[in-house]
């Protein structure tokens, strides 16, 4: 059976989204070198809870983390923590935000390097 959501859950799926959509965007922002694993984490769950959302992965069967972050050949969901970021690495992050009873969640791959980013076209 097919259960068809009413406007108002949409705009809360919506929301949900956008607000996981920010959270990525900022953690990508912080993909440099010299940043820890852990501190773009923290900067993600300080957003998601300033947007009155609670990080979806946060002790989700027992995951110590709002975000899932790994670096070059690591395997997906990787654990954030003290690992500084260097020229040249590959972090792949994944988002998730709840909030109005609907999660929002999405994933990003960023080069970290030192050059500012253009906007994509």
């Amino acid at each position: 059976m097919i259960t068809l959501k009413s406007p108002h859950e949409i705009e809360l799926m919506r929301r949900a989204g956008k607000i996981t959509a920010a959270a990525r965007a900022l953690a990508g922002e912080m993909v440099r070198p010299g940043v820890t694993t852990q501190e773009i984490d923290s900067a993600v769950e300080h957003f998601i809870r300033k947007q009155g959302a609670v990080p979806s992965f946060l002790h989700y069967n027992g995951y110590p983390a709002s975000a899932c972050i790994s670096v070059n050949d690591e395997v997906i969901h990787g654990i954030p923590g003290k690992r500084v970021l260097q020229e040249g690495d590959i972090v792949s992050v994944d988002v998730g935000a709840y909030i109005g009873g609907f999660h929002g969640d999405c994933a990003a791959t960023f080069p970290c390097d030192t050059c500012p980013r253009r906007p994509r076209t």
